[in-house]
């Protein structure tokens, strides 16, 4: 049986995740117990949230280590049922060091009133924050899929799209999946797309 090692690398990222959820919580974007945020250490280790801990008073206590494959470490900790989904990006990219989920209002209500299987999103500064992206004169898409309570066969649905996404991607009525090469990279791309996100809903409402 494996045990938790609790060290300083440990520490430095459970602080992150209570600091990133505190943000986000603030931002409105996990509301009530919504919401999941891991990171993978430098020696492979996984930490993230444990089920159902509010993400704006989160503490070292509310984060657990799992295995690559999603088991806790702690058989008595209770991983959140979409650990999947991170693990699953973690195995896709061993860049990867961080992977951020939320539930922001413009993100429910665009991703449930798109009828395409993406959100496009064209001509914002702001798109300059995604990696490759050098200019505002240009196109990304944010891929949608349908909610499903199978984490596991959502992954597989997820999974041939992986290595095409520039955004990270949503799940309609529920929320967007963002990562990046570490904790700042990946809260920074959240805080970009929610903030294209929210003005998409604003172009929207404002037509109507």
């Amino acid at each position: 049986m494996q045990t938790l090692k609790v060290d300083e690398s440990w520490s430095n990222a459970c602080r992150q995740i209570v600091q990133a959820g505190q943000r986000m919580d603030q931002r409105g974007w996990v509301p009530a117990t919504a919401g999941n945020l891991s990171c993978r250490l430098p020696d492979g280790r996984i930490a993230i949230t444990r089920s159902g801990g509010h993400k704006g008073f989160l503490t070292d206590s509310d984060v657990i280590g799992i295995t690559p494959d999603g088991v806790p470490v702690d058989p008595v900790s209770r991983a959140s049922a979409e650990t999947l989904l991170h693990t699953q990006l973690y195995a896709h990219d061993p860049a990867i060091g961080a992977v951020l989920h939320g539930h922001s209002v413009a993100a429910t209500i665009l991703s449930m009133d798109e009828p395409s299987d993406a959100i496009t999103l064209a001509g914002y500064e702001v798109l300059k924050v995604f990696e490759g992206q050098t200019t505002h004169d240009t196109s990304l898409e944010l891929p949608l899929f349908h909610n499903d309570q199978d984490i596991a066969r959502l992954a597989t649905v997820v999974a041939p799209k992986l290595a095409d996404m520039r955004l990270g991607y949503l799940i309609r009525g529920h929320g967007v999946y963002v990562w990046g090469k570490d904790m700042f990279t990946a809260l920074a791309r959240l805080e970009g797309l929610e903030f294209l996100l929210a003005c998409e809903l604003a172009r929207l409402q404002k037509k109507a």
